[in-house]
Formats: C-alpha cells, structure tokens, sequence
C-alpha cells in the first residue's frame, strides 16, 4: 500500500488515480498528524510526501515527517514531491533518508518507475549465491572473477538491473567499470535497446550541448546538418556516462536538468523533447569528496547514486588474477595459433603480488605484452619482467603503446574470425557493441560478416 501525504487535494487526486490505474493500493494524509496514523495503523509500502504540504512551509514540516518516519519505520521508502526551486531541501531530505525525488510538475512514467524500483529493491535479499548460481540466471560472461566483493556485486547487478534505478560505478582506473554498466544493461529490461556510451571526459564545454542533446542546422557556424545527441541516440535503452567526475560545473547544471526533467532541448530549437533512459554513471574520482569542495554540484550526486557499485583493485582480490591470466590466455591462444600457451605456477604466483596500479587493464597489457616478445610458450617470470619495467605509453625501441598494441588485437582476431564480429568479441574478451565502439574509436575498416 502506498500513503500520499500533501494537503493540496488536487495533487492527491492525481497520484491516487494515476496509482489506481497501476492497481496499487493507496491511503492519503493531509497532515502530519494523519500521516503517523495511517502509519501505526496500516501496513505501508512506500511513501509519497510533498515537502510543502502545508500552506507557507519552507520544507521544515515535510523535513521533520520524513525524519519521524525513518526513525520509526527505516524500511518504508520515501519518494519526496518538491519544486525545482526546493532542490537543496529534496537533497537534505535523501541524507536524511529519502530514496528518490521528483519535480513538479512531474512526468507520470518517472513517478512510476521510481515507485516500481524502489519497491523492487525493498523486497527480500537472496542469500550469497555462488558464481555458478549468478552465471546460471544472469548475462556475466565477460566478467572473471570469484572473490566475495565481487560475486556481492554481481548478486547486486541482478538484483537492481530489472528496476530503472540510476548506478554509479566507483573505482580505480582499470577495474572494469564499463564492463559492469554493460552488465548491468545486458541483464535489464532494456537490453534489446541502445547502450549508449559517452566520455564526458572528452567533450568541451563548449560542446556539451551539441554532443548530448544535438543540434539543428545553423544553430552555430558549422552546423550544417542536423544532429541527434547522445540522449536521443540511447532513448528507451540506457546511456552510460564514463567519467562524470570529470564533468565541468556548468555542463553539470544542464545534465542535472535532463536527469530530473528527462525532457531537454535540441540546440537551436525551442521545442522541448522528452527522453525515456535509463542512467548508469561511473568515475575514478571521489565525488563525496568533490563535493565537499565545491567541484561537484551535490543535487547530482544524489541523483546518479541510488545505487552504488564499488569496484575492488585488482591488488585486493589477488585469487582473481589466476582466472583473469588464463582468460587473456584462452583468447590469445586462439589468436596467435599457440594452443600451447601458459603461465608457469612460480611467474602466476609473482604476477598476484605485483602491485598493478592499472588493475585489469594493466595486467591484461602486461600478458599481451610478453607474448607478443616472447617465442617461448611456457611464460617465466624473467619473460614478464621487462615488459613490466617499460611504461605501456612508452614509444620506444620495438616496443607497442597500449592503443597500437589494442589496435593490431583487434585486427588479428577479426582476422582469425573471417569478421565475425561476435567472435572476435568474445576471443577479445569484450561485447559486441565494445568492440564496435573501438572500431569507431581506431577507424579500423572492416565489412562485418555474418555471425
């Protein structure tokens, strides 16, 4: 059952038909007073509370229910109603608690999905499943690993990828995040749809608005085409926003726009357009801690992090190293033509104590590396070693950059695979559409063939 609290009768009219028509059950309180009698008397659900439900309220009395409620009722999720001038007390209301907000006017699709997901994620935790379990039920096949934290986080994957909650993906450079915002696509409602990939790291301010919500001809100089931004690219499918820690403060104020609105404006047009997506975001920086400087606006921060996924380095799950070498093995065999292809157990041993401030990225560049030097198919630790010791950027001598060597990967394995683009993918260790985005990224020409 979900309680409505708000003493305008017309906003409560039209939550209850619009939660009606959806087949919930609905109570309504136009008072704090009626609110916790609803509450110690009834079996709530979740909350709907506007912040300003009392004539000439600055939010306090909205403020002073929701902390009532979560110190009475921790579980009950509380989604808060406010105006887009009231943003600074919808994000005191989520430290304090709150699960989501939403703007008046609000769109109807939203204030459902956010109601569906945030009763999705009250439900029931299973316990700790094994990775066989998570593989059996969920799409993980590009993700190796079997420490604990991370078979948490894919037990999390699944749990939240049906709902249309917003992730963000926290961690260190090379942990893998892009591959767990493709999880988190492949295993959703949405998979058969866009996955939309964007560095906000490489676009300008300057920019920003054109890549993101597209332009028209002649809205600038050299506009002298249309263009579809990346929003409308990846609508009804999900949009992954790759570095958003990187994000400049005034392209910050027109992304948080859209993820509240979900409507925006093509540049050069008047005409507002709305975006049905969903949000994944990731970064290897501390926003909490950007925040507190005043280098990340946190009613954004809020809004990208209903869901937190933190990926371990690599140097703290050093048993996943093991399968992570014999997975760059397998594919690599198939490549080069030698089946023969390992590691030695002395040289797996050293490689799990290195350091590798890179994480997978990096061991991944150091394996490629030695095999790409060495002949011999039995890999020793005196084989590593200087591949190590030479900067994967390094331009030196005979050896690759990291991109040269990616790229020269890739040309063999659609080679080997006659341009099987799934295929190659998987021998790669990518998706399909990873491997379409690098091919864009290298302007590596090829002519796909038929899987």
């Amino acid at each position: 059952m979900i309680l409505i609290i708000d003493d305008d009768m017309a906003v409560r009219a039209s939550l209850v038909l619009l939660l009606k028509t959806h087949r919930y059950a609905v109570r309504e309180a136009v008072s704090p007073v009626e609110a916790l009698e609803v509450l110690e008397g009834t079996s709530v659900d979740l909350v709907l509370l506007d912040l300003n439900f009392s004539m000439g309220t600055t939010g306090e009395e909205g403020l002073a229910l929701l902390a009532r409620i979560k110190e009475s009722w921790p579980s009950i999720p509380v989604i808060l109603i406010t105006g887009w001038g009231s943003i600074a007390l919808a994000v005191q209301g989520m430290k304090m608690g709150a699960g989501d907000f939403i703007n008046k006017p609000w769109d109807n699709e939203h204030l459902l999905a956010s109601v569906r997901t945030l009763l999705d994620l009250r439900g029931p935790r299973p316990g700790q499943r094994t990775r066989k379990q998570l593989d059996s039920q969920f799409q993980f096949q590009h993700i190796i690993g079997e420490d604990p934290r991370m078979l948490n986080i894919l037990d999390t994957i699944g749990r939240v990828s049906p709902t249309e909650a917003s992730v963000l993906i926290t961690g260190e450079s090379g942990t893998g995040k892009e591959l767990i915002a493709e999880a988190v696509h492949a295993n959703s409602l949405r998979s058969a749809k866009p996955f939309v990939k964007v560095n906000l790291g490489g676009i300008s301010t300057s920019l920003f608005e054109s890549e993101m919500f597209g332009h028209i001809r002649g809205a600038f100089t050299d506009a002298r085409y249309d263009r579809a931004g990346r929003f409308e690219t990846a609508n009804k499918g999900t949009i992954f926003l790759d570095e958003i820690g990187d994000l400049e403060p005034s392209s910050q104020v027109k992304l948080l726009r859209v993820l509240q609105d979900r409507t925006y404006e093509v540049l050069g047009s008047s005409r507002t357009r709305t975006v049905d997506v969903r949000v994944v975001c990731a970064t290897n920086k501390n926003l909490p801690e950007m925040v507190a400087r005043g280098a990340f606006r946190e009613d954004l921060l809020y809004r990208i992090n209903l869901i937190n996924l933190h990926l371990p380095p690599l140097r703290e799950r050093q048993k996943d190293i093991p399968l992570l070498v014999n997975f760059f093995l397998g594919n690599l065999r198939e490549i080069y033509h030698r089946s023969a292809l390992s590691v030695s157990p002395s040289a797996m041993r050293w490689l799990q104590h290195l350091p590798l401030p890179g994480n997978i990225r990096q061991l991944k560049n150091l394996v490629e590396r030695t095999i790409l030097v060495t002949p011999k198919d039995l890999l020793e630790i005196d084989d590593f070693t200087p591949q190590l010791e030479r900067a994967p950027s390094a331009p030196t001598g005979s050896f690759q950059t990291l991109e040269s060597m990616e790229v020269e990967m890739i040309k063999r394995a659609l080679e080997f695979h006659k341009n099987k683009i799934s295929r190659a993918a998987k021998a790669l260790g990518i998706t399909r559409s990873a491997l379409y985005r690098r091919l864009e990224k290298y302007q590596i020409p090829f002519d796909a063939a038929e899987d």
